[in-house]
């Protein structure tokens, strides 16, 4: 990465989509400072995926944050309440308790702010609206609407250095994900994605993370590397 590549920030979770941004932005050329958050989820081996997958492709380790927040003190959803169940079938047409309340809001804002701070003007975030379990803050509408408050909620949005939010998996479908990541050599070994994965980071295989990932490998006729629970 040269002094004049352009910075931007990477949300990353440790999962697969996020994972597939973050390889997508390196090979367009961005210096990536990778933001992924500690937030009272169920799994946080996710976490160390994280750092493998930061790692494996080469960003220095002082560009990656991980941020504390306490979303567990709000409840609300499955991924930070453990008295409410982990579903291993999502409800049709309704959004689902794993749905976090208002969590790409929170961490867009917080990369936002970390952005102005480098002088970055894209944030990268993996939301796709093809294959995801209906979550609201992942539609265009979302994104849209948080772009444009961000041009007018900083100085720098107000000083004519607009900010972009990068949805390059909006309309892919996984297996069109899997096979880009593919493509540049991401080892999705590293990744987890399971809402509930255990201790070592192997996924469960019933949760609706869990059936969309191997439905993914599946149909992009690509070997499924996820280590499961026995």
């Amino acid at each position: 990465m040269t002094q004049s590549s352009p910075k931007a920030v990477v949300l990353l979770s440790g999962g697969l989509d996020s994972a597939t941004v973050l390889a997508m932005a390196l090979d367009q050329g961005y210096d990536c400072h990778v933001l992924s958050f500690d937030y009272g989820q169920r799994s946080q081996t996710e976490l160390n995926a994280a750092r493998a997958v930061v790692s494996a492709l080469g960003v220095s380790a002082h560009k990656h944050k991980v941020v504390r927040l306490h979303l567990e003190d709000f409840g609300g959803s499955a991924l930070t309440d453990h008295s409410i169940d982990v579903p291993e079938q999502d409800a049709e047409g309704e959004i689902p308790v794993t749905y976090v309340p208002a969590r790409n809001t929170v961490f867009l804002s917080l990369a936002l702010g970390w952005a102005e701070v480098l002088g970055a003007r894209a944030l990268f975030i993996g939301v796709n609206a093809v294959d995801y379990s209906g979550y609201p803050d992942c539609r265009p509408e979302f994104i849209a609407a948080f772009e444009s408050m961000a041009n007018l909620a900083t100085k720098a949005g107000v000083s004519g250095q607009p900010f972009r939010i990068e949805t390059p998996l909006m309309s892919l479908t996984k297996s069109d994900i899997i096979v880009e990541g593919q493509r540049l050599g991401l080892d999705y070994g590293l990744t987890v994605s399971c809402y509930q994965a255990d201790d070592q980071g192997r996924a469960c295989g019933v949760c609706d993370s869990c059936r969309l990932r191997a439905k993914g490998f599946a149909d992009a006729g690509v070997e499924d590397p996820t280590r499961y629970q026995a």
